[in-house]
């Protein structure tokens, strides 16, 4: 640090540390000291913060992403999401996906949202964004790449109002007919093992992905046993007459799975039918969910407790508020039963 030199009335000291430098003029030479001692840490802080961002080469998101499928994303349950995302990571995420993660600011992922907004659906972004997420704790705690997690600190959209339709009879025979698929039948083609798998859900409960992870072995008279379900724990459903009926129509002696199916080839025979049928968009598979909840409850009469245990609740206040949808009509009819 130079000493303070004399300027007329006044006096000027320069400070420099490395590269950076800096001058001011003050009213005494005192002054002057004061300020350069001052200014001498800024420089240091400020020479400090540009070597550590000059130590930070550039790593896209993109390649974060294609890190953490391999390293983490994979080995999850829900890997077949991950998966998909990853394979449509540019059209989701658009010019921002070979953006340095150091770049990648919460301001920027607020405009990524807001804009996501206007595409899709609320649910939508939110799962995106807990993904993305995800992603990002990994580079900050596995990694060590980054100090902060820009998704933590942007509110995610709310979600949605829980799904309450019941699928009606006509829309059943709507769908098994876009099948080509008569009920009481065994199921040859693989959009009739859609559509079996369709009535099968609504008598039993079950979710799309176990009904296509059901392995012969796992099939016992009177119930069929899940290994492991969405909320990691296994599970035991019963048969109803029905259900059992349902289930001798497909040949499971022979065969490692129950039906022929992926998760992939289900979904795009789904999705076909429902198209055939006019009632994209208007039905999802998950509905049938409801469809044999609320039969549970209206025809079968089962107290709740014991729903839990079909359905595989823990906390049986979403099996109530998002499953179990009685109109008026219903609960009176309960009433004056």
């Amino acid at each position: 640090m130079q000493k303070p030199v004399k300027r007329g009335n006044s006096y000027r000291i320069q400070v420099r540390y490395k590269d950076l430098r800096d001058t001011a003029t003050r009213d005494t030479a005192r002054e002057c000291e004061q300020w350069a001692a001052t200014r001498l840490l800024e420089l240091k802080a400020q020479y400090s913060n540009l070597i550590t961002l000059q130590e930070k080469p550039p790593y896209p998101f993109r390649s974060l992403f294609e890190k953490y499928y391999l390293e983490v994303g994979r080995h999850k349950r829900g890997y077949t999401y991950i998966k998909q995302q990853l394979s449509a990571f540019d059209r989701y995420f658009g010019d921002m996906t070979q953006m340095s993660i150091h770049d990648i600011t919460p301001q920027k992922v607020t405009k990524w949202r807001n804009d996501r907004l206007k595409e899709v659906s609320s649910g939508t972004v939110q799962r995106q964004m807990c993904l993305y997420c995800s992603i990002f704790n990994y580079a900050k705690n596995e990694l060590f790449l980054i100090a902060e997690n820009p998704f933590a600190k942007v509110a995610k959209p709310l979600k949605p109002k829980p799904r309450n339709r019941l699928i009606s009879a006509d829309e059943i025979n709507k769908i098994l007919a876009a099948s080509n698929y008569k009920s009481g039948t065994t199921p040859s083609t693989p959009g009739q093992y859609v559509a079996w798998a369709f009535l099968f859900a609504m008598e039993t409960a079950m979710r799309r992905g176990e009904i296509i992870g059901v392995t012969c072995n796992n099939i016992y008279k009177d119930y069929i046993h899940l290994p492991i379900t969405k909320n990691g724990d296994s599970r035991d459903v019963p048969l109803s007459k029905e259900a059992r009926a349902l289930l001798d129509l497909v040949p499971h002696k022979d065969r490692v799975k129950l039906i022929p199916h992926n998760d992939n080839s289900f979904r795009l025979c789904w999705q076909r039918t429902l198209k055939k049928t006019g009632l994209s968009g208007l039905i999802h598979f998950h509905d049938t969910r409801h469809v044999a909840i609320t039969n549970f409850v209206n025809k079968r009469k089962l107290p709740v407790e014991i729903l839990a245990k079909v359905t595989g609740h823990r906390d049986i206040k979403t099996l109530i508020n998002t499953y179990y949808n009685p109109n008026a009509s219903d609960i009176a009819k309960m009433m004056n039963a």
